[in-house]
């Protein structure tokens, strides 16, 4: 059985239709009206093999923040869905991801506990007109509703394109990891508290 979930969220800022295929093959839709997030969406979904849709309506005469947290609640709860009880899932994964000069660490463990560590020195304040501190934002509405600890770590990087296509990279691959079913495993939940 594939491991699904949509969503749909409308707010005075934002309209969004979010859905994801945990099982997938990274085949994409994502239209968020900003095209570097677009592009950093895009790779988590195909690194992370999910076969990923989000469509976004945002509030961009104000800015872009609006609509990067709130598809970051929205992917949280799909994510979050799709996996159902967790049965027999890996729970953890983790990367050192290089990209060009920017080396990025990211590890994860699916434990229904929400914590972000973000440790990162982006060079610059915006990378076309994406502004490079809703990463952070956008990871924090993640991890939140999506109950996953994450710790991200910025080792080496001076252009900022790299260092953030780096995360998103890395944060698709660790993921893929995490919800990869362990034969092992067979269909026990992966907690010695029996529940995550």
């Amino acid at each position: 059985m594939l491991r699904v979930a949509e969503t749909m969220r409308k707010t005075n800022e934002t309209d969004i239709k979010a859905a994801i295929c945990l099982d997938g093959k990274g085949d994409n839709h994502i239209s968020t009206g900003n095209g570097f997030f677009d592009h950093m969406l895009n790779l988590f979904a195909s690194h992370g093999r999910f076969d990923l849709t989000v469509d976004c309506c945002g509030d961009l005469e104000v800015d872009f923040h609006h609509s990067a947290e709130d598809i970051g609640i929205c992917l949280g709860e799909i994510f979050r869905e799709a996996l159902g009880e967790m049965r027999g899932i890996k729970r953890y994964g983790n990367i050192i991801l290089p990209m060009d000069e920017a080396l990025i660490m990211c590890a994860a463990d699916i434990s229904g506990r929400s914590h972000l560590s973000f440790n990162a020195s982006i060079p610059t304040e915006r990378v076309g007109d994406f502004e490079c501190q809703l990463v952070e934002e956008f990871l924090i509405a993640f991890v939140r509703n999506a109950g996953i600890t994450l710790h991200i770590t910025q080792m080496a990087g001076t252009n900022s394109h790299h260092i953030i296509e780096g995360m998103f990279k890395a944060l698709g691959r660790t993921l893929r990891q995490c919800v990869a079913l362990d034969p092992d495993l067979a269909n026990e939940i992966p907690s010695t508290k029996g529940l995550l």
